[in-house]
């Protein structure tokens, strides 16, 4: 941005002197006026380089906005799938709990209940494939990382 900034100012004080410049020419001072058009010539030059400059800097600089932007746009998509993701996993704990303390109040009480350790298998079998998930989306989210990094090398 700096930059920038400095080749504004650079540019403002080439027309500003091209303006002089004209502003000599058109008052008749014709001994110098090939040398002020000479001058004055260079200065376009000059601020089209300039101009140059600023256009390839803004570019470049649009680019690294856009790419992280899309940068950012995945961490997101990242981010929320792993909540997602946590948000089973915490359910399915739950239920895990839930029906692990129905089955001990069972066996506590002499009565074993069918139903109760099916109900316990299945979520225990849920539990571990939302721990699984979790797992894959965090080694996911690690290559993912990883990726540009290993391109670049």
């Amino acid at each position: 941005m700096d930059d920038i900034s400095e080749y504004e100012r650079r540019i403002t004080a080439a027309l500003d002197r091209a303006a002089q410049a004209l502003d000599k020419l058109s008052a008749g001072d014709d001994g110098d006026s090939a040398a002020l058009k000479a001058e004055l010539e260079a200065e376009r030059v000059a601020n089209q380089q300039l101009e140059e400059r600023v256009r390839a800097i803004k570019d470049t600089q649009e680019q690294t906005v856009a790419r992280l932007e899309a940068e950012v746009a995945e961490l997101k998509r990242a981010f929320a799938a792993r909540d997602a993701e946590m948000q089973q996993l915490r359910s399915v704990n739950e239920e895990l709990r839930t029906s692990n303390g129905a089955l001990r109040a069972a066996n506590a009480e002499g009565v074993a209940d069918a139903d109760l350790v099916n109900t316990a298998m299945v979520t225990e079998i849920e539990s571990l494939r939302a721990a699984r998930a979790a797992e894959r989306a965090e080694i996911e989210e690690i290559l993912a990382t990883l990726e540009p990094v290993l391109k670049e090398a």
